[in-house]
């Protein structure tokens, strides 16, 4: 099997990968509750396991190598129930900025940063926007659960994607660290979150609220139909979305620059 885990590679092979110009994914995530029935480190096993699926699958087309996970986020939401490791947004933020740097100095060129916790995802998108126009590497924030998002839909039977400790996150752990399901009593589980809003006011406005406000045991949806044949379905679904992610080449393509095009390519210099 290829080997495409940072962690398990020699400083050599590192700086080989980077001279192939291999992709590289940051996987971040969280350690936070997932219920009665689920470890703590869910999003951050999940979000490795899609990530190590998805580089092995790309790597036909160019080499790619998965950094350990960043595994503590902004979880600030689950922390009424107990469990849960979190960090300040400026210190996750300076984090991953600083892996990024790290990443880029080591002559890594194209930089996938794949988040398994919704909390996640506006400050993902922020650092992006900060460290694009001038970074040296080209950087592309996602999410399996919504890149995938329409064929994940389709292996589940009571909810419509990636709910958090529900149906799909516990068919695929089942998969990924079985003995760590606790299935005793899933059926008793389910805690649909009906008409309570969570993180929105009115219509399309938004609005911090802890996760407890919807739910008393930690968990959203329904895990009674979670079985490890629908979590492997699951996880393939995601890796198969990463992958084709890293392989269009216009995932990687340079942005037209106005600013070029009209200087004849010679930099503009306000």
């Amino acid at each position: 099997m290829i080997e495409v885990d940072w962690a398990r590679l020699k400083a050599h092979e590192l700086r080989a990968l980077a001279n192939e110009n291999a992709v590289v994914i940051l996987p971040i995530a969280s350690i936070e509750q997932h219920g009665p029935h689920l470890p703590v480190m869910t999003d951050t096993r999940l979000g490795q396991e899609v990530a190590h699926r998805a580089a092995r699958k790309a790597y036909g087309t160019r080499p790619v190598v998965v950094t350990p996970v960043v595994w503590s986020g902004l979880s600030e939401h689950h922390m009424p129930f107990g469990g849960t490791l979190i960090l300040s947004h400026d210190t996750f933020r300076r984090v991953v900025r600083d892996l990024i740097a790290s990443i880029t100095r080591h002559g890594f060129r194209d930089i996938l940063i794949a988040n398994s916790h919704g909390g996640n995802t506006i400050a993902m998108q922020q650092i992006l926007d900060e460290l694009s126009p001038t970074s040296e590497a080209t950087l592309v924030a996602t999410a399996y659960a919504t890149e995938a998002g329409e064929e994940l839909s389709r292996h589940l039977e009571d909810q419509p994607g990636i709910m958090h400790a529900g149906e799909a996150e516990t068919s695929m752990m089942m998969v990924c660290e079985p003995e760590l399901v606790d299935d005793s009593d899933l059926a008793g589980l389910a805690s649909p979150m009906g008409a309570k809003k969570f993180l929105q006011a009115g219509e399309k406005s938004y609005r911090w609220r802890p996760f407890a406000h919807v739910t008393e045991n930690g968990l959203a949806g329904n895990p009674a139909r979670s079985n490890a044949d629908k979590g492997e379905k699951l996880l393939e679904a995601g890796a198969d979305a990463l992958a084709r992610l890293i392989c269009d080449p216009e995932t990687w393509a340079a942005p037209n620059d106005l600013r070029l095009e009209s200087t004849g390519g010679v930099p503009f210099r306000e």
